[in-house]
């Protein structure tokens, strides 16, 4: 069974903390090349950190004979099946083959799954309503904004299949992990070890940095020696001080 579950408050946490450039360096660690999405942007510059796992959603392109203006007395579609479906906590990622020609949800939508508590939205495809969704406290993820409904050029197949998105294969379960650099595909088998150690990795790196503002050279502090790495634990003691003495 596919694993949809909360994520652990610890690994949230930790991926919060972390840059997606950050884990994208610790899953190249694991021999993870395939794992970011690029080219995608957060509808609202305000609402951009996403960490949850995927519930999937495909689309092909749509055909005249079966897709139309919905009625009240249509069956249930892939696609409202995922708006009413998409656990709370999760991402739902929606793959159109990189359709950007018609909208994959629009502002309703994306407000039911806020309302809902869905952490957001990932998409290779288009937002319709997206000044409104812009002004949303919910990180929605795409490529592209069109006017077109969804039935104008997409058709909803299926629900908890893999998808590919923008090249990356998104399995259900998968933790994404999005901000301005765009998303990160986390394996769920690896996902709260990745999590330990881009937190790890970001905090040393913050250390890091001090160093480098302090004037200090690249050799010996980026990576880190031994020196280096005895200065950090003890900035870590001392509460991870911004002004750490040079």
């Amino acid at each position: 069974m596919t694993n949809t579950a909360s994520l652990s408050a610890e690994t949230k946490k930790h991926f919060l903390y972390a840059s997606t450039a950050t884990i994208s360096m610790q899953m190249l660690k694991r021999g993870f090349r395939n794992c970011a999405i690029n080219g995608v942007r957060p509808l609202n510059p305000k609402a951009v950190r996403l960490v949850g796992p995927a519930y999937t959603l495909r689309y092909i392109p749509s055909r005249e004979d079966l897709d139309k203006p919905p009625t009240p007395a249509d069956p249930p579609s892939a696609q409202r099946a995922a708006i009413e479906e998409t656990p709370a906590g999760a991402v739902l990622v929606i793959g159109t083959e990189g359709n950007t020609r018609s909208g994959t949800l629009g502002d309703i939508l994306a407000l039911r799954l806020k309302v809902r508590g869905v952490a957001g939205v990932l998409s290779d495809g288009a937002m319709r309503d997206s000044p409104v969704i812009g002004k949303f406290d919910f990180p929605v993820y795409c490529t592209a904004a069109a006017a077109p409904p969804s039935m104008a050029n997409l058709h909803p197949v299926e629900v908890q299949t893999p998808v590919g998105i923008c090249g990356v294969p998104v399995y259900p379960g998968d933790v994404i992990v999005a901000d301005e650099d765009g998303a990160i595909v986390v394996p769920r088998h690896v996902a709260d070890e990745v999590a330990r150690d881009s937190f790890e990795q970001e905090r040393l790196e913050k250390f890091v940095a001090i160093r480098i503002g302090q004037g200090r050279e690249i050799p010996g502090v980026y990576p880190p020696n031994d020196q280096t790495k005895s200065d950090y634990q003890a900035w870590i003691k001392a509460g991870e001080p911004a002004d750490w003495p040079a």
